[in-house]
């Protein structure tokens, strides 16, 4: 009834829009408040893989591991290949046992070449057109033994043991003499003795290390002596027939049974895996760690193995070699496995080399499928839980795991996985545990700023509490971390811009508005507090500085929508003036985002016209900053203005102001503008510049109303708000159809025009022509009031002719 009587009088007066109704201002303000939107910052992608990036606080720290190494054979532990058991491994049949010396007689040690065993023969690298030469795995005949009798020397493998171990011999007894007509036999042949009576098993897993040894000799060993010969070669196809070779050895030491540790030949494996690691191809070097892997290498070995896979994994050109073996799933059990405490570094490099491969999409999609989400968030809970773990390697392997996190966030598998299984909470949780470590912070920001702009990601982050409280922490301790402070306040203005319990819990948070104006007078003035703060600090460009006021900017507007906290924020002076500052400051040239964003949360606050809101209060102020807007290049600053006039010429001073400097000229064109944004918003100031009757005649001469005939007959169907509002200029600008204003042909067209729309039928075969849905309730609330009143005043006793309906 409100509505009503407001369209019944000459014209809507300033003082009956006092008095509305809710609905009326819950629709006001879905029109004059509006969520902001801006680009995610950019991250360029590297161009070389890198433990540590070149933005990495870490770079240059001598905490920092290296990541430029050299992994060769002669880096292995071959002592520590051992089974974990401590047992010593008994003879191998097929080799000969020395006569045992004396208690008396000193056996000399070999020299450090010799001990160092097979990882310490150092193996030229391989070059084209030569391969080291290696020495072959002996085997011994019967016709070995005129040679071993004779005194002849048949040069063994430098670390193999030709002798069980006997224990200590105690004083007052001597050990037999070995018969070696018992342990020598040629190969093949199986005797009684050898089956049933082995050097050294006594315990009643005999029958299983039977089995082993025969495998060993019959299979295992015929493998690795080919794998010796073949590594002698020097073409690219006898690295082809190697890596066959050490897939036929995994096929067959899995077909046995002897992975992992309790394999009882494992050193023995291993010894030979190790020294062809020298040979330097990419290929077989994953094939070997595929297989020291599986025979769960631990220790050293387990780290050097981990830094050989790195190595690889730093070529792009490698990545297809991951796709094709399980080294996926064994570097994902040594994650799952290993003890954060113990094997840190091996993990920081089996996760560096994730962080790479996840990079690939190809690569990405099999880690996927092996549930690796699942298995970092494991890793990260150990990580964080620990207390014996090393502060500075947790925070190295969290890097890398963040970095992969934030590689895997664009997969929309991998944002699936990342709700279902809480990971963003975990985020959360190392973000607060760790938000002194730079690097930890801008990857998980960068995590963030990826998954909220996916709604149903933001919907699950904003549903965590912790995250508001968090976030605002890291920012108030990392100001002037750009890169950071960047993204996490985009992650915040996706937040509060798809929620509205966001922008009140984020708003409530302690020192939200000071963390917030603290930013602003950072990247305002940028190069004057950036010294001050930190001298070390890198400066900020003109360019970085804008970026993260944009988003800030947009925060606020995003906020000010809530209809509890916009009052807040248009009485907050500190926050308003730094607007104002911000339009005085920056030009359009340089600035164009910028101030768009800041011309939209200034019309959003100056929707509240409480009397503490310092808008209100500087309101003429705040016009005289749009004639910067308003007369651009830019439709969007423009349009921006224009809203804000809007809002502002409520006021006499500020319509006055718009005269004077003759703006109205601007907001008339603007009806041409082809834009129903931009014809609303026009119609909004025209409304408003009508209350005065002065100003009627004005604009009448502009073509004001001409104008606003022909938006009406143009917008009208697709926009009924907009049609409204265009009836609502013409009922001012005509004083409620007192004041004779239109000419004939303009008064007969928007007759022609209001009773076509307001002809049910004929607006349904409109709807239709247009393919438009039907807004029955917008055409009923907005439009069919002053459309109807606005026809009885235009139609005089001269004018009861029917008119034909036209559109």
């Amino acid at each position: 009834m409100e509505l009503k009587h407001q369209i019944r009088c000459p014209f809507i007066s300033h003082s009956n829009m006092s008095k509305k109704t809710c609905s009326e201002i819950i629709r006001e303000a879905r029109q004059s408040l509006r969520v902001q939107s801006t680009q995610r910052p950019f991250t360029p992608k590297e161009s070389h893989r890198q433990l540590f990036g070149a933005n990495s606080v870490r770079a240059g720290h001598d905490n920092r591991p290296s990541s430029t190494f050299s992994v060769c054979a002669r880096n292995f532990d071959a002592s520590n290949s051992r089974p974990a058991s401590g047992n010593r491994l008994p003879p191998l049949n097929h080799k000969p046992t020395f006569p045992v010396p004396s208690v008396a007689e000193t056996v000399p040690k070999p020299p450090l070449e010799a001990r160092r065993g097979l990882a310490g023969a150092r193996v030229a690298v391989l070059k084209a057109g030569a391969v080291p030469t290696l020495q072959p795995l002996q085997t011994h005949t019967k016709n070995d033994k005129s040679r071993l009798n004779s005194g002849s020397d048949p040069k063994p493998l430098p670390a193999r043991r030709t002798t069980p171990h006997r224990g200590p011999v105690k004083p007052g007894t001597h050990r037999p003499a070995s018969d070696s007509s018992k342990t020598v036999q040629p190969v093949g042949d199986k005797t009684t003795e050898q089956s049933h009576h082995k050097t050294g098993l006594n315990d009643g897993n005999s029958s299983t290390e039977d089995a082993d040894a025969l495998m060993f000799k019959n299979k295992v060993i015929l493998l690795l002596q080919e794998l010796e010969s073949e590594a002698a070669g020097s073409s690219t196809a006898s690295l082809t027939h190697l890596c066959e070779l050490c897939e036929r050895l995994h096929g067959t030491l899995s077909e046995a049974r002897m992975l992992g540790r309790h394999c009882k030949t494992r050193s023995e494996i291993l010894r030979i895996l190790f020294r062809l690691i020298d040979l330097r191809s990419a290929q077989l070097s994953l094939h070997i760690a595929k297989l020291c892997l599986a025979l769960s290498v631990s220790g050293n070995n387990l780290l050097n193995i981990c830094k050989l896979i790195y190595k690889i994994s730093r070529s792009e050109s490698n990545d297809i070699l991951f796709r094709h073996t399980s080294i996926i799933e064994l570097l994902l059990g040594v994650l799952n496995t290993e003890d954060v405490c113990l094997s840190g570094e091996a993990l920081l490099y089996c996760v560096a080399t994730f962080k790479f491969l996840s990079g690939n999409t190809s690569v990405l999609k099999v880690l996927l499928d092996q549930n690796f989400v699942a298995v970092v968030q494991t890793l990260i809970y150990k990580l964080c839980k620990a207390e014996e773990v090393n502060l500075t390697t947790a925070g190295h392997i969290l890097v890398q795991l963040t970095a992969t996190l934030r590689n895997l966030a664009d997969h929309p598998e991998a944002r699936t996985l990342f709700i279902s299984i809480s990971i963003l909470p975990t985020l959360c949780m190392v973000l607060s545990l760790h938000w002194d470590d730079q690097d930890v912070c801008t990857n998980i920001s960068r995590i963030f700023s990826k998954l909220s702009s996916y709604s149903e990601c933001c919907l699950a982050l904003a549903q965590i509490p912790e995250s508001y409280p968090t976030t605002l922490e890291v920012l108030s301790k990392h100001p002037q971390k750009q890169d950071l402070v960047v993204r996490l306040l985009f992650t915040l203005g996706n937040l509060t811009a798809k929620s509205s319990e966001s922008r009140q819990q984020l708003y409530e948070c302690d020192g939200c508005m000071d963390t917030v104006i603290q930013l602003y007078n950072i990247y305002q003035r940028r190069d004057q507090l950036a010294p001050q703060k930190d001298p070390d600090a890198p400066s900020i460009s003109l360019k970085e500085a804008d970026d993260v006021l944009v988003k800030l900017v947009r925060l606020l507007a995003n906020m000010s929508i809530h209809p509890a906290v916009g009052p807040l924020l248009a009485a907050n002076t500190a926050c308003i003036h730094l607007l104002m500052e911000t339009l005085e400051l920056r030009s359009m040239q340089e600035s164009e985002e910028l101030l768009v964003k800041v011309a939209a949360t200034i019309n959003n606050l100056s929707f509240y016209l409480e009397e503490s809101s310092e808008i209100r209060c500087n309101h003429l102020t705040t016009a005289k900053l749009m004639l910067k807007l308003m007369l651009s290049s830019s439709m969007d600053a423009t349009l921006e203005a224009t809203r804000i006039f809007g809002n502002l010429s409520h006021h006499k001073d500020v319509r006055d102001f718009i005269m004077q400097n003759k703006v109205h000229r601007f907001v008339v064109t603007l009806l041409d503008s082809g834009s129903a944004e931009m014809c609303f918003s026009a119609c909004g100031v025209l409304t408003n510049l009508a209350l005065d009757p002065l100003n009627r005649v004005r604009l009448a001469s502009e073509g004001a109303l001409a104008k606003l005939v022909d938006c009406l007959g143009d917008f009208g169907p697709c926009d009924w708000q907009l049609a409204g509002q265009a009836c609502r200029a013409v009922w001012n600008l005509t004083g409620g159809g007192s004041e004779e204003l239109l000419d004939t042909q303009e008064r007969e067209m928007l007759l022609r025009i209001l009773t076509t729309y307001l002809d049910e039928g004929g607006l349904e075969k409109i709807e239709k022509e247009v393919k438009m849905e039907p807004h029955s309730a917008c055409w009923e609330l907005e439009f069919l009031p002053i459309a109807e009143e606005l026809m009885k005043a235009l139609q005089g006793p001269d004018l009861t002719a029917e008119h034909t309906p036209c559109f």
